[in-house]
């Protein structure tokens, strides 16, 4: 079964809008690092039940416009459509191979893996290898990409950082539960199940919006 890793929001000034989150729901957010070779950089909130909020900002408009990858594809195009917001999200695994053969077999177009890193502010470095199946960011469309880490959440998850606060719902439109069962390769008593993600509930519905619940 699939966890909920994090929910990806953007906006012209990350720290900004960050801080304010921060002060209207009473959870900290810390400074993530540094994606060198993708052009951007990250503050992060960490919640209670195994997942996090990524507020990422772009350092570097024009490496990142050259890059051939969809995540950062996605963000250019919020940005320049002043979408702010969340706008994606990630699903976290232990098996990203067994996902390209289950893609191939039920020919579900995808792109990847990807792979990427990033530089803490305290000069360690994590890594992680991203999946994303393929859908159209330019008709509104999302499709949450899958996330395998090279480290285990020990060790990329200082527990001081963590907020006592949990997102307990996650609200994502545009697609049919029975779809999202067939791309996540998730069997019907899993998706029947009210959390559907191992640690989040999911609550689909026709709007192609993305929003979560925090408590």
């Amino acid at each position: 079964m699939l966890y909920l890793d994090h929910v990806i929001w953007t906006g012209q000034d990350i720290a900004g809008i960050s801080a304010k989150y921060g002060a209207d729901f009473a959870v900290k957010s810390v400074k993530g690092g540094e994606h060198e070779d993708w052009g951007t950089f990250n503050y992060l909130t960490f919640f209670s039940n195994s997942c996090y909020m990524e507020w990422l900002g772009v350092r570097d408009a024009e490496k990142a416009e050259q890059l051939d990858h969809p995540l950062i594809q996605h963000l250019m195009y919020t940005l320049k459509n002043k979408q702010n917001g969340p706008f994606q999200f990630a699903l976290r695994t232990d098996r990203i191979d067994d996902y390209i053969s289950h893609f191939t077999a039920k020919d579900i177009p995808f792109r990847g893996p990807f792979h990427g890193h990033r530089t803490q502010p305290n000069g360690n470095t994590l890594s992680w290898k991203m999946l994303f199946p393929t859908y159209d960011f330019t008709k509104g469309e999302t499709l949450p990409f899958l996330i395998e880490w090279d480290q285990p959440e020990s060790e990329r998850v200082e527990v001081s950082l963590i907020n006592n606060q949990a997102v307990t719902n996650l609200h994502f439109g545009g697609i049919t539960r029975e779809r999202f069962q067939e791309i996540y390769n998730l069997t019907p008593r899993k998706v029947l199940n009210p959390k559907v993600l191992r640690n989040v509930k999911v609550t689909f519905h026709e709007e192609q919006h993305l929003s979560i619940d925090i408590a």
